[in-house]
This record gives structure tokens, C-alpha cells and sequence, in this order.
């Protein structure tokens, strides 16, 4: 039987597979995990990854508050930028995980300098 991936074990993994991303505790925050791109901030979350904040355009920012239970806007005025909070289990069951994955994609392409999107895709 395989072991379960903790939901951090899977956003290190997907988070730090992108160019240039970088995993940051804060300490003023109780050592919570961010992950960035050249200083600038694509995901925020919990110890335990059961908490994710990332940013999405304004309508995929409604669509997914709308449709999925424990998505919100995030608090401090983030929300109105497309910065959604995503309540999680922890483990995520491995088929919602790749729902997860693509919001962390996306999140990162509309936060890094357009010459490392383009080496993402490859360019």
C-alpha cells in the first residue's frame, strides 16, 4: 500500500519545480511556509499546507469562490486582487491534487517576470 503525500510534501514539490521558486518561513507569521518568485509571493499557506492562498484572475478568482466549498476571498484586501484562501484536508485525497497544482501554476505565471513564464513554457 503507498504512503499518502502530506498536502505540504505536494506543494513543495509543485511549488519548487517552477523556475526560480524558492520556499521562505516567516517568522513574524510563526514560521508560516510562502513560496516566490524573485521576492514576490505566489502562494501563502499553514504549516501543514491545509491553508493555501493563491492569486488568480479576477473571474477564476469568483468561479472557484463559487463553486468550491472552503474556497474564500483572502482576508487583509487580498481577496479583491484574486487572491483566494483554499481550506484543505490534509492528505488531499491524489485527484483533487492536480486542481490544486494547476491554481499553484497559475498563481506563479501571474506573479513572475514574464521572461521566466517563458522559460516555463519552454520559450
Amino acid at each position: 500500500m503507498a504512503k499518502k503525500l502530506s498536502n505540504m510534501a505536494r506543494l513543495e514539490a509543485t511549488a519548487l519545480a517552477l523556475t526560480e521558486a524558492q520556499r521562505v518561513n516567516i517568522e513574524a507569521w510563526g514560521d508560516h511556509p510562502t513560496f516566490r518568485v524573485r521576492n514576490k509571493n505566489f502562494v501563502f499557506c499553514d504549516q501543514d499546507a491545509t491553508h493555501l492562498t493563491v492569486k488568480l484572475p479576477g473571474e477564476e478568482a469568483a468561479a472557484l469562490v463559487a463553486t468550491r466549498e472552503g474556497a474564500e476571498p483572502a482576508g487583509y484586501g487580498l481577496g479583491r486582487s484574486g487572491w483566494v484562501a483554499l481550506e484543505l484536508p490534509d492528505p488531499l485525497p491524489a485527484e483533487e491534487w492536480a486542481e490544486i497544482a494547476e491554481l499553484i501554476e497559475t498563481s506563479y505565471r501571474l506573479v513572475a517576470p514574464q521572461t521566466l513564464v517563458r522559460k516555463l513554457d519552454g520559450a
